[in-house]
């Protein structure tokens, strides 16, 4: 059975993506614990990250990482936090976001809600970001 990351990633459901490429994308959470905060998530449908091939593993921390350095031109905080959860969704996937306390790591001070225009400016900003990196080859339209 697919997971709702399958679903977005197939295009069954909507997604702000930010990135794509063979075996990994990034897309926008609809929970943010802050402006562009980003979920990378592998094509492949894994479980928990330490199922996760070696190979997958290091691949989607490089996406992370281009992604954090995005959303730091971007947004200027003090930290990008990193972090793997997976209760939320049984599909492996990093959250990646800017943060400019520890409380920013909160989930339960994640938005409940998003407004749409905000969540579109800040997806194309990141785009912008990613392009002007030199990432242009995985950034979508």
């Amino acid at each position: 059975m697919s997971t709702l990351f399958t679903k977005i990633i197939d295009g069954e459901l909507p997604g702000r993506f930010v990135w794509s490429d063979d075996r990994a994308v990034g897309f926008l959470s609809i929970n943010p614990l802050g402006p562009g905060h980003t979920l990378v998530v592998p094509r492949e449908e894994v479980d928990q990250w330490i199922d996760a091939e070696p190979g997958l593993l290091a691949h989607l921390t490089s996406v992370a990482h281009a992604i954090g350095a995005a959303q730091r031109s971007v947004w200027d905080p003090p930290r990008v936090g990193l972090v793997v959860v997976g209760f939320e969704v049984p599909h492996l996937h990093l959250h990646v976001f800017p943060a400019w306390e520890m409380a920013d790591f909160d989930f339960a001070r994640a938005a409940k809600s998003v407004d749409d225009a905000e969540q579109d400016a800040h997806a194309d900003a990141l785009r912008g970001a990613l392009r002007a990196a030199g990432h242009s080859d995985h950034v979508p339209g």
